[in-house]
């Protein structure tokens, strides 16, 4: 998947661990004062990743999947932000719950407005749902329903 300047890819933490963890470290360590010990839960081996490069093979963005079809851990560079990136490496994480045969995809956000672009699975008339569901209260949680194609949103 590609537009312009950058490109998405899958990532494989044993391989790709550095690149994954500098973005990461950078968005939620630094910019986001997440504590590290927070942001390093153990589970990435066992997760798969996408991480986006620009043209010079330099990481900018990078999101993961989780083995029960949780999408999570995205996160793109301040000056990457606004051109599409964190909305390619969600579209390649959809594929690939797809693809691996998961009904729902489901997604932790800090915001509702990353949320509402999740691609949905058919054309047509925009399916949203919202519920007040317990979530977390700086956040949002969505499901996509890969069959159908609707989406849920949950605010806390």
């Amino acid at each position: 998947m590609s537009a312009g300047r950058w490109a998405v890819r899958p990532a494989v933490w044993e391989r790709d661990d550095e690149a994954l963890r500098l973005i990461r470290f950078a968005v939620f360590v630094v910019e986001q004062h997440v504590p590290e010990e927070l942001e390093w839960d153990g589970i990435d081996a066992a997760c798969e990743h996408a991480i986006a490069e620009d043209e010079a093979g330099s990481p900018i963005g990078v999101g993961r999947l989780l083995p029960d079809g949780h999408i999570g851990r995205m996160a793109v560079l301040r000056e990457w932000r606004g051109c599409g990136v964190g909305g390619a490496i969600l579209e390649r994480l959809v594929a690939l719950a797809r693809e691996r045969g998961h009904a729902v995809a489901r997604l932790n956000a800090q915001t509702r407005d990353a949320v509402l672009r999740i691609p949905r699975v058919r054309r047509g008339r925009r399916r949203v749902r919202r519920g007040r569901h317990s979530a977390p209260r700086d956040g949002t949680r969505a499901a996509l329903n890969l069959r159908n194609g609707v989406r849920t949103a949950f605010r806390g």
